[in-house]
């Protein structure tokens, strides 16, 4: 897999943040109590989250109305 499209599916946590409307905050309140999406932690301490887990976790969340 090339460089260019493994940055496509994985996403920083600006990324998950604006895509969500939720502050930065939010987000590590979420992870915190272990409600946010999967993450990955790079050896640099950065935290990414792969595509395909976000839209798992939001398909999760869908209220069947």
């Amino acid at each position: 897999m090339t460089t260019a499209v493994r940055s496509r599916t994985m996403l920083t946590i600006a990324e998950v943040c604006e895509e969500l409307g939720v502050s930065r905050s939010t987000f590590y309140d979420w992870r915190a109590k272990r409600r946010a999406p999967r993450c990955i932690k790079l050896p640099n301490g950065d935290l990414r989250i792969r595509r395909s887990d976000l839209d798992h976790w939001l398909d999760d969340r869908e209220d069947a109305a």
